[in-house]
């Protein structure tokens, strides 16, 4: 059984572009883009995701972006 979550990532510097930093789990699409908005000046790229959790295994999938800010990776889907 899958669960729609969302999530914000953060985006730090790495030689050669960004790379994902500690993921945060928001409470709904409007919580994930008003966390992202905020952290969006402590970061070089911030981005907010709805995505698939399979409840069992944990198993993240189908990610839909809500909102993004500066530079980001795109996250890789199923």
């Amino acid at each position: 059984m899958a669960a729609e979550k969302f999530i914000v990532l953060p985006y730090r510097k790495v030689r050669g572009g960004v790379a994902p930093g500690e993921m945060r789990q928001a409470s709904s699409a409007a919580s994930a883009e008003k966390i992202a908005t905020a952290m969006s000046g402590r970061f070089p790229g911030v981005a907010a995701y709805a995505v698939q959790v399979d409840e069992e295994t944990g198993d993240m999938s189908s990610p839909r972006l809500l909102i993004k800010f500066g530079e980001t990776a795109d996250l890789p889907s199923d």
